[in-house]
């Protein structure tokens, strides 16, 4: 268990913003340089422009400069798991293998922390897939007019 992970998910917890919802999530990532990360949920009116405790988590290591999470801990008091949109974000910056990614759901009503991977919780993600390279010009561009 990860129990720094799991502390900072804790700490970061009653800074979420859930007036609609009640529902207070903190969540604490760890990069593969071994940094942490951590987010709360931030509801919005328009549930839609929500912005959830993961993907907080996730944009700020992005934006400090890393690009591979290893482990996140998410605290809510149900030990729920993240939404789709949240599993997808962590997807992305996963490294080669998804399974790689612990992830730790710690319920704060009972006092246990579930350990379980990306790639269980979320099978398969969705990726792009590099696109062909254009094929070679073999004629000369046409001129109109």
């Amino acid at each position: 268990m990860d129990t720094e992970l799991i502390i900072a998910a804790r700490q970061v917890r009653p800074n979420a913003y859930a007036p609609y919802s009640g529902y207070h999530v903190g969540a604490a990532l760890r990069t593969n340089d071994g940094r942490i990360f951590t987010g709360c949920n931030v509801e919005n009116t328009s549930y839609g422009l929500t912005i959830c405790a993961e993907r907080g988590a996730a944009v700020a290591a992005v934006a400090a400069g890393a690009q591979v999470f290893t482990a996140v801990a998410i605290v809510t008091d149900s030990g729920g798991t993240p939404c789709g949109a949240c599993l997808q974000v962590l997807a992305e910056f996963a490294p080669p293998t998804p399974e790689t990614i612990v992830v730790f759901l710690a319920n704060e009503s009972n006092g246990t922390v579930r350990r379980t991977t990306l790639a269980a919780l979320f099978p398969e993600a969705f990726a792009l897939r590099q696109a062909a390279p254009a094929p070679a010009q073999t004629q000369p561009p046409r001129t109109i007019g």
